[in-house]
């Protein structure tokens, strides 16, 4: 847990979930699951996301790695 302040907020949940958030925590500690599950999310969003990215900006700049690659690969075979 971080060392923030803490600020009551009011959250509208389905009694399903509610059910499921019980029956892996304890009542008085609701907050507490709900943050790690936030921040949970969030973090893997975020990596999901981070990945994503690198492979689009991978394969936008693939040909021109590849020629690079094939200008230097005769250097490397002579040294």
């Amino acid at each position: 847990m971080s060392t923030n302040t803490y600020e009551r907020v009011n959250v509208t949940l389905p009694r399903d979930t509610l059910r499921l958030i019980d029956r892996v925590t304890r009542k008085k500690n609701r907050s507490g699951f709900v943050d790690r599950a936030v921040r949970f999310y969030v973090e893997k969003t975020g990596s999901a996301n981070l990945k994503k990215e690198l492979r689009a900006g991978a394969r936008a700049r693939a040909e021109r790695d590849c020629t690079i690659a094939e200008e230097w690969f005769p250097v490397e075979t002579d040294a």
